[in-house]
C-alpha cells in the first residue's frame, strides 16, 4: 500500500510506493564499477595539464614535495561570469539580469582515480575548509546574493569529467526553491517559535528509524519524506543558518560523517552517480533564527518522469526506513577511514 508523506521543511508531498521497486540491496546491481587511472594525460585537472585550465584562483601546495593538494580555477564554460555588471531590465512582467557572478571548479586532488568515497580523510577536511572560505570570500561581493556549493559525481549526475572536483556558483539572485524554504521556515517560526529544521532533527533522533550516523556534531539520516531512493541529509546539531559559520572542529566531524556516508553508498550501491549540495542561507542571513543549513546527498537511482514534471510530486520507491537500515549494515572499510568517526553509528 502506498503512502503520501509531507516534507516538514518545504511542505511538498512525496508518494512512497515501495511496492513498485526493487529491494534496497538490489540497487547495487544497476551500476558497474570501473577502474580509474591515477593520471590521465588528456584530463585538464591532472598535474602537468595546468595550462589546460583558466588561471587558478587558489592553490594549496602539497604537504610534501612540489605540486599541489587542491586548486580552484574558473569554469572554462561558466554559467555566470564576473566580467559583467548585474544590470537589471524590467519591462512589465518580463524581468532579466545580466549573467554576472562567479562559476568556479574546486579540483579536490591531483589523483585522477579518486572519488568522494575514496578521497583521503585529510583531503576531505581540506576540501570542506576550502568550501567554507570560498563561500565567505565570494559572499563579500555586494553584487552576490547567494553562493551554492555542489558536487556532481558520474555522468548520470551531470558531470563531464571524472577527475574528483566540486563546483561553486555565486549568483546575483536568490533562487525560488531557497526562497520557498525560507518562507516555510519563517511560517513555522511564527507559528511555533522554533526552527523547523531543529525540530525535524529532534523528531528523527527521537524516532530513531531513519538514522544512518549519529555523531557528536552531525547527524546523517534518510528524511521522512525523501523524494528519491537513498536521499540523505547531514544536519549539524548546532543551529546555524549559514555554512560560513561552521567551526574547524565541526568541519572535522562533518568530513568523517560525509566520508562514511559516501563510502556506504559507494560500497553498498556499487558506486552510484550522485549529487550533493550544501543547502545554506545566504551569508548575510547568518544570524537568522528560523533557517538551518544542511548537506543533501542525492544518489541518481531513479529518473524524473512525466508525473513528477507535471505535478511537482515525486514518487520514491524505497522507504527511507529501509534505506537507512540498509546503509547502517554496510561495513566501513577501515583502510579508507582510519579516523575517530569511523565507528559513529
Amino acid at each position: 500500500m502506498s503512502e503520501l508523506r509531507q516534507n516538514p521543511m518545504t511542505k511538498e508531498w512525496v508518494i512512497m510506493a515501495a511496492d513498485r521497486a526493487k529491494r534496497p540491496n538490489e540497487f547495487g546491481h544497476i551500476h558497474k564499477k570501473h577502474e580509474r587511472k591515477v593520471h590521465d594525460e588528456l584530463c585538464p585537472f591532472c598535474p602537468g595539464n595546468e595550462h589546460m585550465t583558466p588561471p587558478e584562483v587558489v592553490r594549496i601546495p602539497a604537504t610534501e614535495g612540489e605540486g599541489w593538494k587542491l586548486r580552484i580555477v574558473p569554469n572554462k564554460f561558466p554559467a555566470l561570469s564576473p566580467e559583467c555588471f548585474p544590470a537589471w531590465t524590467i519591462q512589465r512582467t518580463l524581468r532579466s539580469v545580466k549573467g554576472s557572478g562567479a562559476h568556479e571548479v574546486i579540483i579536490e586532488s591531483p589523483d585522477h582515480s579518486l572519488c568522494g568515497a575514496l578521497l583521503p580523510f585529510e583531503n576531505l577536511i581540506t576540501v570542506l575548509r576550502t568550501y567554507r572560505e570560498r563561500f565567505k570570500q565570494l559572499s563579500e561581493n555586494p553584487h552576490i546574493a547567494h553562493v551554492t556549493i555542489f558536487k556532481n559525481h558520474g555522468a548520470g549526475a551531470g558531470t563531464s569529467l571524472e577527475h574528483p572536483h566540486s563546483q561553486v556558483i555565486a549568483s546575483p539572485v536568490v533562487s525560488s526553491p531557497l526562497r520557498a524554504r525560507f518562507y516555510e521556515a519563517m511560517r513555522h517560526w511564527d507559528e511555533f517559535g522554533e526552527c523547523v529544521f531543529c525540530q525535524t532533527l529532534r523528531d528523527e533522533l527521537d524516532e530513531d528509524k531513519r538514522i544512518v550516523f549519529n555523531g557528536h556534531e552531525f547527524v546523517a539520516f534518510e528524511p521522512f519524506a525523501a523524494r528519491s531512493p537513498f536521499l540523505t541529509h547531514i544536519f549539524p546539531r548546532r543551529h546555524m543558518a549559514s555554512f560560513g559559520d561552521v567551526r574547524d572542529s565541526e568541519l572535522e566531524e562533518l568530513a568523517g560523517v560525509l566520508h562514511n556516508t559516501l563510502w556506504k553508498m559507494h560500497s553498498g550501491l556499487n558506486d552510484p552517480d550522485f549529487n550533493y549540495t550544501i543547502m545554506t542561507a545566504p551569508h548575510h542571513e547568518s544570524g537568522t533564527r528560523h533557517y538551518h543549513w544542511y548537506l543533501e546527498i542525492v544518489p541518481r537511482l531513479s529518473e524524473v518522469a512525466g508525473f513528477e514534471l507535471g505535478s511537482g510530486t515525486f514518487i520514491n520507491t524505497v522507504l527511507p526506513e529501509d534505506a537507512a537500515e540498509f546503509l547502517r549494515k554496510v561495513k566501513i572499510a577501515q583502510t579508507h577511514f582510519a579516523n575517530e568517526f569511523a565507528g559513529v553509528v
